[in-house]
């Protein structure tokens, strides 16, 4: 299993309505594309020099064939709906997650 994890800083003055398109277009055309089994949000609680808010998305996949297919066939093309939207307005880099193990208590 894989994670494609995306962490953003998003300014304080488009935070709102960045929040509820993340919530309501974004990540649900993410998963819309059948290759992401879920998406986990997060805040990430650090107080940024540079200011904004800071967030966490990761993007479960079940294979790095998979994750490479999103990359080749989808990624240019949402990513420019982001910038479309909030161009100037954050930063954002990307990883990808092996995991290794797994458990629950």
């Amino acid at each position: 299993m894989y994670i494609y994890n995306v962490t953003i800083n998003i300014a304080d003055d488009v935070h709102d309505s960045w929040l509820q398109w993340m919530k309501e277009e974004h990540i649900p055309q993410m998963l819309a594309l059948g290759k992401f089994s879920k998406a986990k949000m997060t805040r990430v609680m650090v107080e940024e020099e540079m200011g904004g808010k800071t967030y966490s998305v990761q993007y479960t996949t079940d294979s790095k064939a998979t994750l490479e297919k999103y990359y080749n066939e989808d990624a240019t093309k949402l990513r420019e709906e982001g910038m479309k939207h909030f161009s100037g307005k954050f930063v954002a880099f990307r990883t990808e997650l092996e995991v290794i193990h797994e458990q629950k208590s």
